[in-house]
């Protein structure tokens, strides 16, 4: 630097500072091993916290950034590093999801693009069905019974409050379909399910209002798991739990999920949606390609079946309400009369 002849500096390229940009550790894309990451179980998620049991220890963790925008859902296995002693105010990182040996998914409603993940790596999947308060769902039951065996899982038909109704009619409609069932009163042991239900894991579903949290407070004893009632006017329950959990049983797990109104199946395509009713898919393989299965499809092999008595009219109306409902139709169920004052 030199001085000009009025006192003042004159700066040269040597006088310039120039920083360095981005720091000194360039960016790279390679990920961390996390060799020492141990093994654990989501049992619950809640904003962005997800509660695993490592080695028997229950840890809250959060996700590492580098695994994206990807969801982690109860029952996922992760790999977890971190603070793994489970004291309070602790916090540990998933790091990574293992691969899933299934997934069960909904969608709002039948023409909704966004799948839900419910709970992955479930092997069984009980669908509770309340007899009455609120009545029955047979066509909430098939498309449970859809989505299971989209799945890879299987389904268990749970038939709550038989104190209140019987389940002849329920039984009549899937009885020749060989799926397994359990009819449960409140006040009656739980020996049975509990049999089918151990070293299993399995996961509850079913509307609002049907018991389903009951159920699991029964089988698991100090869950305490909240639970509503149906409204007399509307007949239908109120949402009691707000999240999945998934809880120790006899060798294996039982995760209960938030009551739903409506199990959307818009990521299910027409032809597994059909494989779903076993009575009838047997029939369909007749049908020509692109068959709508409706009444007004030409040489419908189902249609026909219905004509000569061999198909379940119940069924097939079910099973048509469906595939129609993924053009934008309506396949509520009717809606549940109030009581008579």
């Amino acid at each position: 630097m030199s001085r000009t002849r009025g006192g003042g500096r004159h700066l040269d390229e040597d006088d310039i500072r120039v920083r360095a940009r981005g720091g000194s550790r360039p960016r790279t894309r390679k990920r961390p091993k996390h060799e020492d990451a141990r093994e654990g179980l989501v049992t619950a998620v809640d904003r962005g916290r997800y509660r695993c049991l490592v080695d028997g220890v229950p840890v809250v963790a959060m996700k590492a950034r580098e695994l994206g925008r990807g969801s982690i859902v109860v029952g996922d296995r992760v790999d977890v590093v971190g603070d793994l002693s489970g004291r309070p105010d602790t916090l540990a990182r998933v790091v990574r999801v293992r691969e899933r040996a299934s997934v069960l998914r909904r969608t709002a409603d039948d023409t909704d693009p966004v799948e839900r993940v419910i709970v992955a790596n479930a092997d069984q999947l009980a669908i509770v069905c309340a007899l009455a308060d609120p009545t029955p769902q047979p066509r909430f039951v098939d498309r449970c019974l859809v989505a299971a065996y989209a799945a890879g899982l299987e389904p268990l038909l749970c038939l709550t409050k038989a104190d209140l109704a019987s389940p002849d009619e329920m039984l009549a409609i899937y009885r020749p379909l060989g799926l397994p069932y359990e009819v449960l009163e409140p006040d009656e042991g739980l020996e049975e399910l509990r049999s089918r239900l151990a070293g299993r894991t399995t996961v509850f579903v079913g509307s609002s209002g049907v018991g389903k949290s009951t159920l699991v407070n029964r089988l698991v004893p100090g869950t305490d798991r909240a639970v509503g009632h149906v409204n007399a006017v509307t007949g239908r329950g109120r949402h009691t739990s707000t999240s999945a959990l998934a809880l120790e049983f006899e060798g294996g797990w039982l995760i209960d999920t938030p009551g739903v109104r409506s199990f959307g199946l818009a990521h299910i395509g027409p032809e597994e949606i059909v494989r779903g009713f076993h009575d009838l898919d047997e029939f369909a393989a007749d049908c020509p390609p692109d068959c709508t299965h409706q009444a007004d499809a030409p040489d419908c092999a189902i249609g026909a079946a219905l004509d000569r008595g061999e198909a379940d009219p119940d069924r097939v109306a079910s099973l048509r309400r469906l595939l129609s409902s993924r053009e934008g139709e309506d396949d509520s169920e009717p809606a549940p009369q109030s009581p008579t004052p």
